[in-house]
């Protein structure tokens, strides 16, 4: 089939090396406008943008995808099928309707559940023992399309919205090229999805992933877990930031501390919560470098005095 296929960030790229690599033709790719990035904020290609001209590939790059001039040159191009992953702008339905066998999402949830921008995230913040892909139609509805095909993945007690990510996009990418394979000769036939078990993913924004140490430490590890590497959780101390990377349980036995309270023991860091302390990976305070916490807690000079993280 000849293809048009809409990705943005490096989440995308495996499903774009696949679609280069299968019997299908990409014609073209449509991602998000340049926009900036890093530490210097310099102007740069989305990194789906940048493979595509690498291979070759012409490049659409709509301010809004409802915009006269790309629907237009879409129409010219004449797609057989526009699959999707992580885009990061909705399809209008005068560009649902362009290509003949739609568009098909690749969405990082077994649908209907986690229908939303963040299901991985929501998948490790809930506490989910399983998670997965599902390739689907586009529809107007968010993420309620009939379904093509679906992948399940084990959510390892270590893994961050990164790790696991990580192993969706590969493996999504062989679903992605499947369901392709399968609407082309016919063999597949998206089916609707069940009216029960929907539930929503909305964006996690950096006031969500603030930690409140008042939390049981179960699900403050998987706040922390969900929100790395992005937006990443934080928290404060003397009113300055500090981001924290993954913590491991500590043991109630071994020290009793109040919710946010900070207490050094040897080359270990420990933090109060709700229910038993923490201990502290890796943090960030704002302005510095990442380091190891043990590292980060030597240069407070802390001493006798308390600390409280909040």
């Amino acid at each position: 089939m000849r293809l048009v296929f809409a990705g943005t960030p490096a989440t995308a790229l495996p499903t774009l090396e696949a679609l280069l690599k299968s019997r299908h033709t990409v014609a073209a790719v449509v991602t998000r406008p340049d926009a900036r990035s890093g530490r210097g904020q310099h102007i740069a290609a989305s990194p789906v943008a940048a493979r595509a001209e690498e291979a070759g590939v012409e490049v659409l790059r709509p301010d809004r995808p409802r915009d006269p001039e790309f629907l237009t040159r879409l129409r010219q191009i004449g797609p057989d099928c526009c699959p999707v992953t992580a885009y990061g702008a909705l399809i209008p339905q005068a560009a649902l309707d362009i290509p003949v066998h739609g568009w098909v999402n690749l969405h990082f949830s077994v649908l209907p559940a986690w229908r939303g921008a963040a299901p991985v995230q929501h998948a490790i913040l809930h506490g989910d023992d399983v998670t997965g892909a599902t390739t689907f139609r586009l529809v107007a509805e968010l993420d309620a399309g009939p379904v093509f095909g679906v992948l399940t993945e084990a959510i390892r007690p270590a893994d961050t919205a990164g790790d696991l990510l990580d192993r969706l996009a590969v493996a999504g990418a062989d679903l992605m090229v499947a369901t392709l394979d399968g609407i082309e000769s016919g063999e597949l036939d998206a089916r609707e999805q069940p009216s029960h078990g929907v539930s929503l993913a909305p964006k996690i924004n950096p006031a969500d992933a603030k930690i409140d140490w008042r939390q049981p430490a179960m699900g403050i590890g998987r706040l922390i877990r969900a929100c790395t590497p992005e937006p990443g959780a934080w928290t404060e101390l003397d009113d300055t930031r500090v981001k924290l990377w993954p913590v491991a349980p500590g043991r109630a036995d071994v020290v009793s501390l109040t919710p946010g309270e900070l207490r050094t023991l040897r080359n270990r860091v420990l933090v109060g919560t709700g229910t038993v302390p923490v201990e502290l990976g890796d943090v960030q305070q704002h302005g510095k470098r990442r380091m190891r916490a043990a590292d980060w807690a030597r240069g407070l000079h802390l001493g006798s005095n308390p600390a409280v993280l909040g």
